[in-house]
Formats: structure tokens, sequence, C-alpha cells
């Protein structure tokens, strides 16, 4: 009957017995199938085709239902419940799974969402300080107690803030956990008002006369420092940004710079830094973020033509001494300044605090303006949103106002080209 069974121009059924029959469809498709009532209501069940599913199967199908049914079960919900013992196995796997193995399954999920380095950061910091506690661990092995001798162990080498944004991350694992019904709750959300409390920060150290902040700059390009050291220093004096956006600055961030030559036409050119920069240098995953421009004085544009010699191949303007590939470290600058003579007295961040009071004390009406050049973020965040793109010419006029005061008596840039490259 089966074998014989062609297709017509319109679906027919071939019946066989007990409910079962073939369902033949004009594509010359066969499948069997069954129409049953369960609780007043008709329903059907598909067996699977023919001739993956013979005859003889598909009644050995067929009476199993009927079964089910003499037992006043609906044989459709056997399906169901395999569905459910499908996903009852699928969580005992990976409950199975270790802290780490479920971390890494978590961090794949969501690296996609944020910055690269803010995903290697991530990644990173699991590996060298929960992993090797909490790593080998199975879920349900990892109670609070379990979490806070992990997160001590940070702060005990003095890195509390550490121990906090770790603490955060193994919760964000327990509530992925949660979600797929791995875990049913979360150890690192308990321990939070266990941690050690954030030591008040008090101001960075630095100099606000610009005879003392022209000594640091001698001192520092006097030293054995490599050009690339010397360049970033000085860029960040003259652009008075946060350390870090200097440090992990891209060429492409620069608009406007005739590369070629000497010629800088009447309006300055700018330094554009991404909004998802400036968001993860500030740390405000939560707010909204916009691109920070900086007005870029004819000093600047020279320590990047001159840098560009030396890493204008590359992504980064200041690449790190061993890889090309990563951003100069973080304490390159503030150990030069502390070879030097400066240790406790200023700062890489000290470049803000003394462009700040020097212009504040100069321009006291363009005290808005100064605050913006600065990347403050305004208490009103609808004056944040309007401001943003206002008062250009104001801060081009201002930022070459800094650099020509500052670098009075200091050599050109390209003088810092002496000494090792890299």
């Amino acid at each position: 009957m089966a074998r014989n069974a062609a297709p017509k121009d319109k679906p027919y059924k071939l019946a066989d017995s007990g409910g079962l029959y073939l369902y033949v469809a004009p594509t010359g498709l066969r499948s069997w199938r069954m129409k049953f009532r369960f609780q007043g209501k008709e329903k059907l069940l598909t067996f699977g085709p023919y001739p993956d599913v013979p005859l003889s199967k598909a009644r050995q199908k067929r009476d199993e239902a009927r079964r089910q049914l003499r037992e006043h079960d609906d044989p459709s919900g056997a399906r169901k419940k395999s569905k459910e013992a499908k996903e009852a196995e699928r969580i005992a796997r990976a409950q199975k799974m270790t802290f780490e193995q479920f971390a890494r399954t978590w961090h794949e999920v969501q690296a996609p969402r944020w910055a690269p380095v803010h995903a290697k950061d991530v990644i990173t910091s699991l590996d060298r300080d929960v992993f090797p506690d909490l790593g080998p661990l199975a879920m349900d092995e990892i109670d609070a107690p379990t979490v806070l001798a992990t997160l001590r162990k940070i702060e005990a080498r003095g890195s509390i803030e550490t121990a906090r944004r770790m603490r955060q991350r193994i919760s964000a694992v327990f509530s992925y956990a949660i979600s797929e019904g791995v875990a049913t709750y979360d150890p690192a959300a308990i321990v939070m008002k266990a941690l050690k409390p954030l030591p008040k920060k008090g101001k960075q150290p630095a100099l606000t006369r610009l005879d003392d902040l022209r000594g640091v700059l001698l001192a520092a390009e006097a030293s054995g420092a490599t050009p690339v050291t010397k360049l970033a220093s000085r860029l960040l004096a003259l652009t008075s940004v946060r350390p870090a956006v200097v440090r992990g600055v891209e060429w492409a961030e620069f608009e406007e710079i005739d590369w070629t030559g000497d010629f800088i036409g009447p309006m300055l050119p700018i330094w554009r830094v991404p909004a998802a920069r400036m968001k993860l240098i500030l740390d405000r995953k939560d707010e909204e973020a916009f691109d920070h421009v900086v007005p870029l004085s004819h000093q600047a544009v020279d320590v990047l033509r001159q840098v560009r010699r030396l890493t204008g191949r590359g992504k980064l303007v200041f690449p790190g001494q061993r890889h090309a590939h990563r951003p100069l470290s973080e304490n390159a600058i503030g150990y030069l300044y502390n070879r030097v003579g400066y240790h406790g007295r200023h700062v890489p961040h000290g470049w803000r605090a003394a462009f700040s009071t020097i212009m504040n004390e100069r321009h006291r009406p363009d005290r808005a303006i100064i605050d913006m050049m600065l990347a403050h973020v305004p208490k009103d965040k609808v004056e944040a949103a309007y401001n943003r793109a206002q008062h250009m010419a104001r801060r081009r006029a201002l930022a070459q106002d800094w650099a020509d005061m500052l670098m009075e008596g200091l050599p050109p840039a390209g003088a810092l080209l002496d000494g090792p490259r890299r």
C-alpha cells in the first residue's frame, strides 16, 4: 500500500487500522499520522515519513498512543515530556561545568557588546584574580564565604577597587547561570557589604605655576626615556586630557592634519576621541556618552608629526616598548616624572589641574568652556547634550593660548627624537 502510493493533485489518505493512516502530499511526501480525540478535542499525531518509518514501526507507535489513551493520558504530551527531559539533561550538564567554564561561556556571550579592550580586561582579570580559587569548583559548590575568601586575597594586596570590580563580575556570571537554570542564587551579591570600603581619594599632586610646569617637561625630556614616552608626555601636557586618553589614542582619531608639511590653517585641527572610548575611560557604563573633541594647538600638531615618524605605520600613536599592538604602559609617564625628581609633586593627571587653575585665573568668563575642554560632565544632562559641539572657536583660541604659554622657551618636538626609538 504505502510503497505504491503515488502523489496526486490534492493530498489524500490511505487508511490502515486503529486510526493510523498514510498521508500523501502532492509533493510526494508520505507520512504516518493518527487522529484521536482527547477530552473532547480532536488531535493529530505524526509518526514520521515513509519509508524512514516503516509500517511496522508506525503500528507500534499507534499501539503505544492507544495504550496512553486507555490510561487517560494525552499521547501528544509525551513529546512535551521528552522536551522537558532534554531540558533537564541540558541543565544537568551545565551544572557539572566548573565556574571557569561557565564564566568563559558568559564572557563569549557578553563580549560583542563591549569594546575590545574592555572585553580583554574582563577575562584577563578573571584569569588573574578569580579562576585560581573559584575556577575548578562547580557552580553549586560556591557559597558566599568562598567568594569572600577570594575577594579578601585581592583586598590584602591593597587593591580595594579591584576586589569590588571582581565581585561584580562574579555576580554577573551567577546572574547568567540563574537565567540559564543552572544556579538558584548569587553568592557574590550577599558579600557586597562585607567588602572593605573604597578609600577616599585625595587630590592628585599637581604643580600650578607655569615655570614649575615647564621644569617638569624640561627634566622629563632631558632624561633617557624613549622618544615615544617623551612625546606622549608633551601631548598630555598640551591637551590636558586624561592620561588614558593619550595612551590609547589611534591615528584614525585625528582630523584635518596635513601630515606632509608644516602648514596649519587658521582653523586648528581636532582630535575626536570616540564616545565608546570615553565611556570606558570614565567608567560610566550606564550613561550616554559623546565624542570628546579636542582642539589641537600648533605645538600639539608638531608633537604628532614627530611621533608619526616613529609609529605611523601602526594603529596606535603611542605603542608600548615590547608590543606594538598594545598601548604605552599606564605607568610610563608617571614613572618618568618620579625618576626626574617630581615624585609626590606632579603626576600625569596633574596637567588637568594645572590647565584648569591657570586658564580659569587668566580667562574667568570662560569657566564653562574650560570645563568642557576638560570633558567634565555637567550636572544638567540636557545642557551636556546641547553644548557638546558648541564654542569651538573659543576652545581653539584657549588651546592655542595654553600651548603658547606652556611651551615658551622649550625646544620643538623634533628635538625629542634623539635617543632610543622604542
